[in-house]
């Protein structure tokens, strides 16, 4: 099964289709009309409903925390034809970029590119709107993860470097977040030099935040995530005793109902197994992460990872036990 089939059954599986995709998508468009257009809305609600969000999601299901941020982004969208100070527009605005780029993340995570890209586009044009260039830069950065992850690097790899540049050079969340990514995407696409300087540069950023900016949310970089970007920069480098430091101090650093997180990381574990020559034991390790996945994480982000993984597999192995079963997991 080609990798756009399992990306299909990942959304059936997520519960995202039909009414649902319909309905979140028509949300989105009407929200880009009214800020390509121009309440005082409760903006302290929505902007705790934010940093609520933000906090990713706390063993709930990609579905669960996607029908949660679209009803609350469905309530900005009439508020913006509503009259506005400027300051009001300003964080209206704000808000509309942070919620969208939010459910774009979602959408990425069960593997839906196309919707997943649309929504984070709403969320830079929302941040342009705010004037908000950490958002713009936040937004971008995050972008480059759809191509990233589902098999366009080197396009990511131009998002991640608009990102940088938008970011600029402070020490921010933002700037060592589009660096980390840069890594990945520059490793991906054999680009050895450059993603060793965005590793160091992720990590240089990263060295110098604080407070919020170093907290554990979709809009931080915590230690934990930072070492989720680099354990996948340094497995496709084959730099895999680094990879494997990464990976086991992510792991130790996440809750154990961060399960998208923890079964990437295993996955990237398994990886390095296959690049160090045991095949079969990495085909063994990534089955078993999948299978430990409650059924709404079984889609998209993990599903495409671990494919990534069946595909290196030389064809001629693909009868072996080990293969088999990876390839049976993936099917399921």
């Amino acid at each position: 099964m080609e990798r756009r089939d399992f990306l299909g059954v990942s959304v059936l599986a997520a519960g995202l289709t039909g009414p649902a995709l319909a309905w979140i998508s028509d949300t989105r468009e009407r929200v880009d009309h009214a800020l390509s257009s121009g309440a005082r809305a409760d903006l302290p609600h929505l902007e705790s409903a934010v940093e609520h969000y933000s906090h990713g999601y706390g063993g709930r299901t990609p579905a669960a925390v996607l029908k949660e941020l679209g009803s609350d982004f469905a309530d900005i969208g009439p508020l913006f034809e509503q009259p506005l100070s400027a300051g009001s527009r300003v964080r209206l605005s704000r808000v509309a970029g942070q919620l969208a780029g939010m459910i774009a993340i979602v959408l990425h995570d069960v593997g839906d590119r196309k919707e997943s890209s649309a929504w984070f586009r709403t969320a830079r044009l929302a941040a342009v709107e705010s004037g908000d260039r950490s958002l713009q830069a936040w937004a971008l950065a995050r972008e480059a993860m759809v191509p990233l992850n589902f098999g366009a690097p080197r396009t990511a790899a131009e998002l991640a470097e608009k990102a940088r540049q938008t970011a600029g050079t402070a020490p921010t969340a933002t700037a060592a977040l589009a660096a980390a990514v840069a890594a990945r995407a520059h490793a991906l696409c054999g680009r050895r030099d450059q993603a060793r300087q965005a590793i160091a540069d992720a990590n240089r950023f990263a060295g110098q935040l604080t407070g919020e900016q170093r907290a554990d949310t979709w809009f931080g970089l915590g230690e934990q995530k930072q070492h989720v970007h680099l354990s996948h920069a340094l497995t496709v480098l084959g730099e895999t005793g680094r990879a494997r430091e990464s990976q086991d101090r992510a792991l130790a650093l996440s809750s154990p109902t961060s399960a998208m997180t923890r079964t990437l990381l295993r996955i990237d574990g398994a990886a390095c197994l296959h690049r160090e020559g045991d095949s079969e034991q990495a085909c063994r390790t990534a089955a078993a992460a999948l299978r430990g996945l409650p059924p709404g994480f079984r889609i998209g982000l993990t599903r495409a990872r671990a494919m990534d993984l069946y595909r290196s597999i030389p064809t001629r192995h693909h009868a072996e036990p080990a293969v088999r079963e990876l390839r049976e997991t993936l099917a399921a």
